[in-house]
């Protein structure tokens, strides 16, 4: 398979040591990706996929989320208070007090013998999944959430990780994306946050932020949930994506590079025995054994 070389992209080669392996690690470091974007093409994970066929949109078309029939509102869903709120591994992590909250597209799953759906964010301060019975509108919603999965296989092992209890707060409040205005975008978004639990969680996504696929979360996990990661394809042949960060700059917008922030693929095996795959950000993690 051909994948196009980046536009005003360069290849940085970097020696890391993952568990006593020590491999070179090339990442490509993307400029602003608003004017250097090329043309989307197909790939393993959906039809609108840029920089790896497995980097892709959610959805071929329309937004990521799952739509309400009203054209005019922003997508949430009513939803029912006092239900539970779990992780990915099913465990219950808080109850929810929320009335609205907006879900993300193709993402479902059973916890308890119930269908839970996931939702963007909730009163635990994170995405996280909750009962679809709890939906206002249920029917509708069942005829919407649609399913999709990332995939993985025939990908080649490489080093084991494990989600960090820690993360560092000076990468926390930049944003992902180049001039952006939206209260998140921000590599917090991505990072093991403490949580409205006083736990510490990270999503795993289906994509890359900043190539403007709609970086979205399909799975959330704790701390010390282990990450398998893969050898995936990327038009430099790179086995992670760097992408670049921003900070405020004289004009009070978010267009100045401060450093990068890598993504690499790989997947979880869940506690349900559910494998999930997805990219996580490599400040999210540390490197661990014992990955299944």
């Amino acid at each position: 398979m051909n994948f196009r070389k980046p536009v005003l992209c360069t290849v940085v080669l970097a020696s890391v040591a993952c568990g006593g392996e020590a491999f070179e690690d090339e990442s490509v470091a993307a400029e602003d990706l608003t004017t250097t974007r090329q043309a989307a093409f197909s790939g393993v994970n959906g039809t609108v996929c840029e920089e790896s066929p497995y980097n892709c949109k959610l959805r071929p078309s329309g937004g990521n989320r799952v739509q309400t029939n009203d054209p005019d509102d922003d997508d949430s869903w009513g939803i029912t208070t006092g239900v539970p709120i779990r992780d990915g591994n099913g465990t219950v992590v808080g109850t929810s007090t929320r009335t609205r909250s907006l879900f993300n597209y193709g993402q479902t799953r059973t916890f308890a013998g119930e269908l839970h759906a996931f939702a963007t964010s909730t009163s635990n301060s994170s995405a996280g999944w909750l009962p679809m019975s709890a939906i206002l509108g249920l029917t509708s919603f069942e005829q919407k959430v649609g399913h999709v999965s990332a995939l993985s296989s025939g990908l080649s092992k490489m080093a084991c990780y494990a989600v960090r209890n820690w993360h560092d707060p000076n990468l926390e409040l930049k944003k992902v994306v180049y001039d952006s205005t939206a209260t998140h975008e921000r590599a917090g978004d991505y990072l093991p946050l403490v949580r409205a639990n006083g736990l510490r969680s990270a999503n795993l996504t289906f994509n890359v932020p900043g190539f403007g696929l709609g970086g979205v979360a399909v799975d959330h996990f704790p701390a010390g949930t282990k990450f398998q990661r893969l050898d995936v394809p990327t038009n430099s042949g790179a086995p992670s994506i760097d992408i670049p960060l921003w900070v405020l700059d004289s004009a009070g917008r978010y267009r100045q590079q401060s450093g990068t922030m890598k993504f690499i693929y790989g997947y979880v095996i869940a506690a349900t025995g559910t494998r999930r795959n997805g990219w996580m950000a490599y400040d999210a993690l540390e490197v661990s054994s014992g990955c299944p």
